[in-house]
């Protein structure tokens, strides 16, 4: 079936629809990862969005339960040069194109990825309409021009939990995910759309992971007592997320706070930092980050729009990370207030352990805290 893919400067493209014919809008993205397309179609951060793959094939593994890294799928759309319609891997459940069908997320397959990754690059990120529909590409262009901008919006109360629970997975062992019995700590987790495999991470350190929705009041997490919060990652702008920066401007300093992507900017705002919307964004497994201690270059992934101004940083914390690229703010810490976050992912391992170092020093600032802490009573 014909699938129209336009864009609000004019342009269109015609290709070839699979998963679900339905319509999808949002602001069109691309990602430069080879692999990994179900952890990206699941993690809540691409709420909004349209993803489109720079890698040429994708598809050719198939789709298995237990890499989900949420309940469900929340991309609004997904763009690939050609799809595998025959899979091959021995976890695999089914195929992506039925895996999209399922879950009411359509797909288009055979337009000239390259080309519209160049546009993004060129014009920054676009709002885009993808239709079946039996209309004309300019009527396409028209819906996609009145498609609301991603800045402004709070789209994580829209994937965040609607009630606190425990998590309690492990690691994957081969045969299954494990189940930790055994735990040294406790974190209250601010769900801004956490991913299962940061859960999954902390857990298997002894970091038992309480989470909690986006908008829980700061006083609700401190009588629970918990040893530490974490911040996770999540859709969008953070300045509309403002609730959120409210708590952790209040949980400063009384609790050990560790926060990744959308949890960064929100602790940064929270300390008087400033956010901006980038261009096109870094989306991939593969952005140079340096760390500012050791000297060392990490291989991250990273899926963000909006960034914090560096400058509007100084004096607020210390910078710990830059991204070699382009030189935007990766990381900053106070050991005095006990936080520290990160822009970028740890949890997906690309380099391929590169950051993973991280979680060991959240469960350090969990243990360096409580001694503390037990030094004054």
């Amino acid at each position: 079936m014909r699938a129209i893919v336009a864009f609000e400067d004019g342009s269109y493209y015609i290709g070839k629809a699979f998963g679900s014919y339905t319509d999808a809008r949002g602001e069109i993205v691309f990602n430069t990862s080879m692999s990994g397309y179900q952890e990206i179609l699941t993690d809540p951060s691409y709420k909004g969005q349209v993803v489109l793959m720079t890698y040429p094939l994708i598809g050719n593994y198939g789709v298995n339960d237990e890499d989900l890294e949420s309940r469900r799928p929340w991309v609004e759309g997904f763009i690939v040069k050609e799809l595998a319609r025959h899979y091959s891997n021995y976890r695999a459940k089914e195929g992506l194109s039925e895996f999209l069908n399922r879950n009411g997320i359509p797909g288009v397959e055979g337009v000239d990825t390259r080309a519209i990754t160049r546009k993004i690059r060129e014009k920054g990120s676009l709002r885009v309409y993808i239709t079946t529909k039996d209309i004309s590409p300019q009527k396409a262009v028209e819906i996609a021009r009145e498609i609301p901008d991603i800045k402004g919006r709070d789209l994580v109360r829209q994937v965040t939990t609607d009630e606190p629970y425990l998590f309690r997975e492990g690691m994957w062992n081969g045969r299954g995910y494990e189940r930790p019995s055994r735990w040294k700590f406790r974190v209250v987790v601010y769900d801004f759309g956490v991913k299962k495999n940061i859960l999954r991470i902390m857990n298997s350190l002894g970091i038992e992971t309480y989470v909690v929705p986006a908008y829980t009041p700061y006083e609700d997490v401190l009588a629970m007592e918990p040893d530490g919060v974490f911040l996770s990652n999540g859709p969008g702008d953070p300045e509309p997320v403002s609730y959120a920066v409210e708590n952790v401007k209040n949980l400063i300093g009384k609790l050990p706070i560790f926060g990744i992507c959308l949890g960064h900017q929100i602790l940064s705002l929270a300390l008087g930092g400033k956010s901006f919307k980038m261009k096109f964004g870094h989306r991939g497994a593969n952005h140079p980050v340096k760390n500012l201690d050791s000297g060392r270059v990490e291989i991250t992934a990273q899926n963000h729009s909006f960034a914090i101004d560096i400058k509007s940083m100084e004096g607020l914390a210390e910078i710990t990370h830059v991204n070699l690229n382009d030189g935007t703010l990766e990381g900053i810490r106070d050991r005095g207030k006990f936080f520290f976050t990160v822009q970028y992912h740890p949890e997906d391992s690309p380099g391929p352990h590169d950051s993973i170092y991280l979680f060991r020093e959240f469960f350090d600032l969990l243990r360096d805290f409580d001694r503390n802490k037990s030094k004054h009573i």
